[in-house]
Parts: structure tokens; sequence; C-alpha cells
């Protein structure tokens, strides 16, 4: 088995790296296998003989005197092949290796491309281990191709089954160690260590590099120190606070998890220090590399440009390769074994410091007919992981007395007005909380009031929908929405409740919306006693690939979920911006969901801390933390929770109304056309006062 070696044995695994990169070398003369095949592995064996000799280069010192502009033709050479312009012919393709290598052949070895390109991060890491299992499955599979004939597609498939397999263990305890020790700082000391006034250091982390890093930095270089401690303070302040406000006590607490885009050192810098005022020492871990580690497409910890996001949205299955039962089974072992390894550190984790980027134009993936797609067999084994990874995680990393907080700041590429519209983010990231709690309090004590919500559409947008709310036993002191200012969840501005599931129904509209990574056009989801019975989208021309969009996107492969969340947003200012500077389809969700109501399929804002009494500024007790799929926890964790929430807004100009509706049949109205109207809320609207009408519908149109 791959796993006897002890990976802790360098000097053995520094032999066997010198052994098997030496053999890589000898591929391109050998010509043994026959075309269209050879063709890749002679591509392949260059490239992994590249980053091998960079690896050691930097071992040697030789890297670090390199100049700004051969740092920036490296860094263009490691990602070239699957640069848009080169896609079409990369065999990072999945189409364009299936039309050279067949179909039989062709997703497995596109798949092995993407788990190869990850010897970019070991290189510059110096990751012996996992250079070393990436140079031996390589020639694993070149071996099975040097006897002249064709091996077996299946005979791939099983190699490929069993890296990933034997070596899930190894990976997951790599994974799970970056995430709790700070002790591993390859990230942490280049942003500390570091001449940060020199962009050559962007180069260092070993991640794809754009103009619109640099200009990140070379822009944040322009404020002063104050400047950049203010905006820090805002993000950890933010974390300090959920603490306080979630009654929980962060003294216990060691470390902070960092998250954040490459070109915000400077700020990144200052949070760390802020944070080691409060006791804190920060971890900052890389977005993972190895298939077995990654959660479809997405990025979890820090990483630079994404080169190619088809390409990403390409692989996002590729779990298809060797996901089964006995797969996830020994995966799970896996994670728990290294938690309690761990066990220590993950006592002392607080949780993550997340600083999201917004500005780039929104991705609207095109359809691959040959990327791998996860059977329903498949899928149901993904959503058995995460039910199951989730109730491992929050055994160590205990949800009632972790946090979070969250920001997010815009990048050059948000057009010519980026300044402006960056000091714009930084006032709206710190609009007065006070004002805001106070309106909000009108909206609460009117929802209060209430047996249910009801949500309708205009200007095209045909949102209908009807939303349960809890019984108040004792209105004096219990409350069904919290009064969300800035702390956890930055900027200010929404009221939020966990609906009841029964009695919640309709159809939510959208004709745009950016969720994540992806827009989504005419987006429809249809609502049954709170659970999700139908969706469609207008993104492509098949109405297969739209719902499938959805599942893999929005459903995350769940058969349906709940909707954990009903909320209304009240930041106007931030409406206004996004009008203003016509960037509303770039707002990242955490802003927009302030912009609207909006909703959320899947867990709700308590998961995993439904049992922790939470209280708003007035003292009541917000009793809405459960819905009846949340308080299956108490029976069957499994069914409780399902590792998702996302959030759907309705901009205020496709907004008819919010009513209260009271249980007498006597109405509240909240917002008509976009406005609101309930006394002692009229203060919102000063925002879209001068916004002309014209501007208000371009966005709809």
């Amino acid at each position: 088995m791959r796993n006897e070696q002890i990976i802790a044995d360098t000097e053995d695994y520094k032999e066997r790296f010198s052994l098997a990169l030496g053999r890589v070398r000898e591929i391109p003369e050998e010509k043994r296998v026959r075309e269209p095949f050879r063709a890749w592995f002679e591509q392949e064996a260059a490239f992994l003989s590249d980053m091998a000799e960079l690896m050691l280069k930097k071992e040697r010192g030789e890297f670090r005197d390199a100049s700004l502009e051969e740092l920036r033709e490296q860094n263009h050479s490691m990602y070239r092949d699957i640069l848009p312009e080169n896609y079409g012919k990369s065999f990072g393709n999945p189409d364009f290796s299936a039309d050279i290598l067949g179909e039989d052949y062709g997703q497995l070895f596109s798949f092995l491309y993407m788990e190869l390109r990850g010897t970019i991060v070991y290189a510059f890491e110096d990751r012996v281990w996992d250079m070393l299992i990436s140079l031996e499955i390589f020639l694993e599979v070149y071996q099975l191709f040097t006897d002249g004939e064709l091996p077996e597609p299946e005979l791939i498939r099983e190699s490929l089954y069993w890296y990933c397999s034997d070596y899930s263990a190894e990976m997951m305890d790599r994974r799970t160690r970056e995430c709790l020790d700070p002790g591993l700082s390859f990230a942490r000391d280049i942003i500390m260590k570091e001449d940060i006034g020199d962009l050559r250091y962007l180069y260092r982390f070993g991640e794809y590099v754009t103009e619109n890093e640099e200009q990140t930095a070379l822009f944040l270089n322009t404020l002063s120190e104050e400047e950049i401690a203010s905006i820090a303070r805002t993000w950890t302040e933010g974390y300090r606070i959920g603490f306080e406000v979630g009654r929980k006590d962060i003294r216990k607490k060691k470390t902070v998890n960092i998250r954040y885009r490459l070109g915000f050192e400077r700020v990144v810098r200052q949070a760390v220090l802020q944070f080691r005022e409060m006791g804190l020492e920060s971890i900052i871990y890389r977005s993972a590399t190895h298939a077995v580690n990654k959660r479809q497409h997405l990025r979890i910890g820090y990483y630079g440009a994404v080169p190619n996001p088809q390409f990403e949205y390409d692989h996002r299955n590729d779990a298809g390769i060797f996901l089964d039962e006995k797969f996830v089974t020994r995966k799970l072992q896996g994670l728990r074994a290294a938690y309690e390894k761990y066990k220590d550190l993950a006592k002392v984790h607080g949780g993550p410091a997340c600083m999201e980027v917004f500005g780039e134009t929104p991705f609207t993936p095109a359809e691959s007919q040959h990327s791998c797609a996860l059977t329903e067999e498949q899928q149901k084994e993904q959503v058995r992981y995460n039910n199951e990874a989730g109730q491992i995680t929050n055994r160590y990393i205990i949800g009632s007395e972790r946090s979070f907080t969250i920001i997010a700041y815009p990048v050059p590429a948000i057009g010519e007005r980026f300044r402006d519209i960056f000091r714009e983010t930084v006032k709206i990231n710190n609009l007065d909380y006070r004002k805001y709690q106070k309106i909000q309090q009108k909206l609460i004590d009117a929802l209060d009031q209430g047996t249910a919500v009801r949500v309708r559409g205009m200007n095209g947008n045909c949102t209908d929908l009807r939303v349960a709310l809890h019984t108040l036993t004792d209105p004096e002191h219990q409350t069904n929405f919290e009064n969300c200012v800035a702390d956890v969840n930055i900027p200010v501005g929404e009221v939020f409740t966990s609906p009841v599931l029964k009695g919640t129904n309709g159809v939510l509209n959208v004709s745009r919306v950016y969720l994540g990574e992806f827009q989504y056009r005419d987006l429809k989801i249809e609502v049954r006693d709170g659970m999700v019975a139908g969706y469609s989208c207008g993104n492509f021309a098949s109405e297969e690939a739209n719902r499938r969009y959805i599942e893999e996107n929005i459903l995350f492969h769940h058969a349906s979920l709940p909707m954990g969340e009903c909320a209304i947003g009240t930041n106007t200012t931030a409406y206004r911006m996004a009008k203003i500077y016509g960037i509303a389809d770039k707002l990242p969700i955490l802003i927009a969901e302030k912009m609207g109501p909006h909703f959320a399929f899947g867990d709700t804002c308590y998961s995993w801390e439904e049992d922790n009494a939470v209280y708003n500024p007035d003292g009541k007790e917000i009793i809405a933390r459960d819905n009846e799929r949340s308080i299956l926890r108490k029976t069957d964790p499994g069914k409780a929770y399902f590792g998702c929430h996302t959030d759907i807004t309705i901009p205020y100009e496709e907004l008819g109304s919010i009513t209260v509706e009271k249980a007498d049949g006597e109405e509240i109205t909240l917002i008509r056309n976009g406005k609101f109207v309930l006394p002692g809320t009229e203060e919102l609207n000063e925002p879209l006062k001068d916004l002309a009408e014209s501007d208000m519908m371009n966005d709809v149109k």
C-alpha cells in the first residue's frame, strides 16, 4: 500500500523524489508511447520537470534575485496553457482531451492534468511528499502505455482511484493541520516579512498574478498607515464583536483563520497585528490543490487570480473519478483521525475572518460535454460526506464557541472609477450601526405582530411568496427577527429569521443575480411547505442544462433544500452606490443581500448553535432559531443539516411589496414599490431620492 510510508521520513522521500524525477526527465526522449498519447505524456513530463526544477532553484535561493519582469514571465508560463485564449487546445479542457485522446480516455487524462497542476504549489512551498506522489502517479499511468498496446480505460481509472483512496488519509491530515496549525506559516511569513512595497512579493506565493492583483497592491500602498489600520480594524473588530454579541468568550481562543485574495497583503498584515493584540495568531492557508480535498470549484482559503473560471468549472465534479461508498467512508475516517490528532489545536480555534472581493466580470459558464458528472449514487455519497464531515468538525471546533466575520472590497477590474468605489465601500462598511439598529427595530416590532410575511415582485418579477413565522408565546420577551448590525456580517443592514417551513409557499424570482462566482438569469424557485419544489433559469438554451446548473451550484446535489432564512435588507446606501456606479451585477451577495429582501436555501443562520440563546439589543430573545428540519438534529443529525446556505436577493426595483399578515386578517405594509413606507423607516429612502427612475430600471432591462 502506498500509505505504508511514514510522511515524516523526509530523507526517504527526497531519495524517491530524485529517482522519480530522473525517470520523468527521460520520457520525452523515449518515444515508447504511441500518438496521440505521446504528446500528452511529453507535455506533462516537461511541465513536471519544470516544477521540480523550480522547487530545487527555490531551495538554492536562486528565485529571490529574479526581476519583476522575469517573475511575471515565469508566472505567466506556469498558467499559460489554461488561459482562455489557449484553453480550446489544452488537455485541461475535457472536451479537447476527449477529441484528441478519445472519449474513453479524455476525461481521465484531463482529471490527471488538473491534479498535476498542484505541483506549482508544491514547488513554492517545498512540499516534497506532495511533489513525489504527483510524479509517481504520472509514472504509474505512463507505464501502462509503454508496452505498445493501449491499456483498457478501466486500468487508468483504477490507478487514479487508488491514488486518491490510498493517500486520502495523508491528504486529509495535511489539510486539517493547515486549517488549525499556525506553525504552518508559509503565507503569513511572506505577508509579515517581505517588503510589500516591492511587487515581487506577490510572486512568492505561487498563485496566478495579473495586473488586477498588482494594481490592488499599488493602490493600497498609496494609503496612509492610519487608513490601512482603520480598514483592518473594521474587519478585526467585526470578528471580536461577533464573540461579544454571541456571548462567547474569545479569551478561550488562540487562533483565527484569515481568508483573502492576493493584493490585499498590506491590510492583512495589519489584521494579523490587530488579532495578535486580541491574543489570536493568524492561520492563512491556501485553497485546496488535491482533488481529494476540494469542494467542487470553490476556493476556500487564500488564492490569487483565477486563470480561467471555465477550467475551474469544467473540473468541479472531478470527484466523479473516485467517489464511492468505500472512498467516502475512508475519507471520513481520515478526517476523524486528523481532528483527533490535532484536537488541542481545534479546541482553541476561533473560526474564519474572510475578505471577499468584487468587480470582475460575472462568469456564466459554458456546458462541457465531457466534464466529470456525479451519478445519482455519487451525489448521495457526496451529501453523506458533507453531513458527516460537518458533524465531525463541529465536535472538535465547537459551534457554540466559535464565530466568524466577513467583509468585501472592490478590485481594479471593476473599472476606471475603482478608487472612488473603493472609498465608497469603506464608507458603507463603516456606516453608523446605531442608526440602522433603531430603524430596523421598527421593522421587527411590526414583523413580530404577524403570522406570516407576504413578498410580491413588480416590473416583470413574478415573485409571490408567503413566509410563515413562529408563534411568539411571550411577545414581551421574545422576537422572531434578529436585528443584524455590522459585526460578523459586514456591512450593516438586515433583519432576518428562520421561517416555519409548513405554510411557506410560493415562487421566488429574480431577473439577474450573482451567487458565488456564477451569474443566474431569470432564476425561479418554487417553494412548497418551505422546501424547494421546482426551479429554472435562463442561462442555457437547454432546460436540462439550466436545471443541472442549479442542482450543482444552489442545491449542491440535494434533492431539495429548506428555506433556512427570510430577511429584509435595509442598506439603501449600498444600493445607491450600486446604481450610481452601475455595479449592481458585480456586487457580492454579502452586500447585495442588504439591498432588498433575500431568502436563503439550506441551513438556518443558527446551524449547530440552535440551543444557544441569542438576544437582540432590546433584550428580547430570538426564538426563531430552528425549523422542522434543523430540529431533527436531536434525533437524526444527518437529516438536520445540509452544509450550505445560499442567499438570493430581490433588488428594490423589482420589489412590489412586503406586508405583514396578522392573525386577525389585518396587514401592515413595510415596503411598497421599492420604498419603505412603515412609519419610522422612511429615512431609509433618503439615499434613493435623487436616483432617476430611468437609472432605477437600468439593471432590470
